[in-house]
Order: structure tokens, then sequence, then C-alpha cells
């Protein structure tokens, strides 16, 4: 009896080698100056430890090989930091502007607030839309695009949000191109810079609250404007 085909091998995660790479690839293709600064953070620890190495090691192999080793080592943590803060840069740019992006960057969101990808409010004809998230700070409300178009849907969510919980502290955020708009990259930021005025069962109490009343969006049928998938950087 001929032998059954072995199903295939379900498909493997890249090793964390691979990943860097690829987003050092990602990086080095929208960033040209990326690998540069790299290259720069990584030679300025080593000739810092060779350095050192030779006015302290006083003939001993030992230390001598010990500090070019830090030396190689902290080169290697600088490079990998300059990678990440460029890569981040590259993927805000990748995604700013577009319907969704408030979503991916809330997916990232500072531990102490609760938050969803999912918009609470959409307006389907400009795909303009309304995030919302909870935490220690109180409610926050994020409008996505320019305010001439966002005000009627934040203040209509924000009349909702105050109608449901009166004494909950409410923050609102305008992210869209008006100069006076936090910046997509700001964000995270700006939610952690947030006053805390509840207590952590408080929070939970609240997102509860907000979750029983639900959420309807008018997103047209067969259209979800902010299931956007861009590419990032990992």
């Amino acid at each position: 009896m001929a032998q059954k085909d072995a199903p295939p091998a379900a498909q493997k995660e890249p090793g964390r080698i691979k990943q860097l790479w690829q987003v050092f690839q990602l990086t080095r293709r929208h960033d040209k100056a990326a690998q540069w600064l790299m290259l720069g953070g990584f030679i300025l620890p080593v000739l810092i430890g060779v350095a050192v190495a030779l006015l302290f090691s006083a003939g001993n192999i030992f230390a001598l090989v010990m500090w070019i080793i830090a030396g190689v080592l902290a080169g290697i943590l600088a490079a990998l930091f300059i990678l990440t803060r460029r890569a981040d840069k590259v993927v805000y740019t990748q995604i700013e502007g577009r319907p969704g992006a408030v979503g991916q960057v809330l997916r990232a969101a500072p531990r102490s607030w609760q938050t969803s990808e999912m918009p609470v409010a959409v307006n389907p004809k400009t795909q303009d839309a309304i995030y919302r998230a909870v935490g220690r700070g109180g409610v926050a409300l994020i409008a996505e695009g320019p305010r001439s178009r966002t005000s009627r849907l934040l203040e209509d969510e924000k009349r909702k949000v105050t109608r449901i919980l009166p004494n909950v502290p409410i923050t609102v955020f305008h992210v869209g191109p008006d100069a006076d708009s936090v910046q997509l990259r700001q964000l995270s930021g700006a939610l952690r810079k947030v006053k805390k005025s509840l207590t952590n069962p408080e929070v939970l109490a609240v997102s509860n609250r907000l979750s029983s009343f639900g959420t309807q969006l008018p997103i047209p049928k067969g259209v979800d404007p902010m299931r956007v998938r861009p590419q990032r950087a990992r």
C-alpha cells in the first residue's frame, strides 16, 4: 500500500534574527539615514570601550577583553535602540492619515488604558471616526479626522458618555491634519499625561457601564474602513 503524503508542516513564525532583519530592511527602504545612524551608534561605544581598555587595563588581558566586549555589547544595544526608534517613525509615517490609524496606535496604548482598535462612532461618508479609551484618567475620546468634520461626532459621543457617567472626567483628543491636533506618534504619550482620577475598581466599573450600552456603527454593508492593515515593522 502506498504511503500517504504527510501533511505540510505548519508555517513557523520567523525567528528573532530574521524579524530584526526584516525590520531593518523595511526601515532602510523608507529611511535612508537609519543604517548610517545605526552604524554610528554601534561604532562609538566600541571605540569608547577600546579607549577605556587601553587606558585602564594596565596590561591585564582579561580586563582589556572585558572592556572591549562591553563596548561591543553597548554598541549593539545602541544600534537596536536607533533601529526601534526609526522603525516606529516609518510605521507612523505609513499609516498616518489613513482610516483606522488611531485604532492601530491604540493597540499599543499604555497598559493603564483599556482601548479598542474599533471606533465607537464612524461617519461612513468621510470615514472619520471617534475612538474611546477608559483608564485611571477617566474616559478619553479620540477624534480621527479634521476638526471641521469630527466636531459633531465628538460632541454626540461626549454627551452620551456624560449622560451615562456624569461624574467621570472626559478628555478629548483630536488626531488629524489641523495645526493644533495631536500627532499620531504623540497619542500614546498624551494618554500617559492625563491626570489620574479613578481607582482600578472604578476603571473596571466605568468600562463595564459603557460596554453594557453597546456601540452601533453606521458602516455600510461589506465595508469595514477601520480594518485597514498597514504594513507594520516587527
